[in-house]
């Protein structure tokens, strides 16, 4: 936190998809059994369908949490640099879990940042994800659907016991057309240096998400956006039991997003959230 207020302007912009921070994943494991979850914004729904693992006869699982957050910013930011489907991992395990801000430094174990990142991988690139929006317009409805594959082609050789070890053949995604389409559309720019500070916490990286890209639209808009907490929480509160739960974890969140995007020009109010025209936290010359 500390470097974004030393050196403001050493910006080092990243990317993610528009439809995942409207609507976003699971902060926490949905349950492996579980043959559907969704997660709703108003007239928006995300919805995910875990992807089956024919070696062990299992469910992959939902991704969830911090690591396919920063998978998908990585995704993101590749595919705007490179304008391809495919995307090289790199040689070892440990190599890549740098590229995505995760340290090879936590030893062994399930616990394991290497562990973790394989499982969330498998549970990311086999999902079939669904953005949904329907609405009512003069007794007329309307729906529009887009259903996508992150990486419907893996080749995956790196081992998890020794993340440094070269292989001789490369690890490579390629990714679905409509997940490619959806970055190259519209992807919103965030600070990797703050997402460095927040990934202990989910939560801290859709907000953080969310507030920039909220930000950008008041100053863009000209004038202030009103967004009530009850909204907030059907939008990111879902795995929490009750809303003030949301609403007190999201205040302590939003404090630290303060830290690290300090030109956030954002009140808290007892019922809703007030954001007003902000300092961009990428400017757009350095998109």
């Amino acid at each position: 936190m500390a470097s974004i207020h030393q050196t403001p302007q050493a910006y080092e912009p990243v990317f993610t998809p528009r439809e995942l921070v409207q609507a976003t994943l699971p902060h926490s494991n949905p349950g492996d059994d579980l043959p559907t979850w969704s997660r709703r914004n108003g007239n928006y729904v995300l919805g995910i369908q875990p992807g089956w693992n024919y070696d062990k006869d299992e469910s992959f699982g939902y991704p969830y949490g911090t690591i396919p957050r920063l998978l998908i910013y990585w995704i993101a930011t590749e595919v705007l640099r490179k304008k391809q489907r495919r995307l090289e991992l790199g040689d070892t395990l440990n190599g890549f879990m740098d590229k995505v801000g995760l340290s090879p430094e936590t030893g062994g174990g399930k616990r394991s940042d290497a562990k973790r990142l394989r499982e969330q991988m498998d549970r990311l690139f086999h999902a079939r994800i669904t953005f949904q929006f329907s609405a009512e317009m003069q007794q007329v409805r309307y729906r529009n659907r887009l259903d996508m594959q992150v990486a419907p082609k893996t080749q995956v050789w790196w081992s998890e016991r020794q993340p440094d070890q070269q292989v001789m053949f490369g690890s490579w995604i390629e990714l679905g057309d409509e997940f490619y389409q959806a970055i190259m559309e519209c992807s919103v720019p965030i600070d990797m240096r703050a997402l460095r500070a927040l990934k202990k916490s989910p939560l801290a990286l859709d907000l953080y998400a969310w507030a920039t890209f909220r930000a950008v639209a008041a100053t863009r808009k000209g004038r202030m956006q009103k967004v009530p907490w009850k909204a907030l929480a059907q939008q990111f509160g879902s795995d929490y039991a009750r809303p003030r739960d949301f609403k007190i974890k999201a205040r302590a969140q939003l404090k630290k997003i303060q830290l690290v995007y300090p030109d956030l020009n954002l009140e808290e109010q007892d019922d809703y959230l007030i954001i007003r025209p902000s300092l961009p936290a990428i400017p757009e010359k350095v998109k």
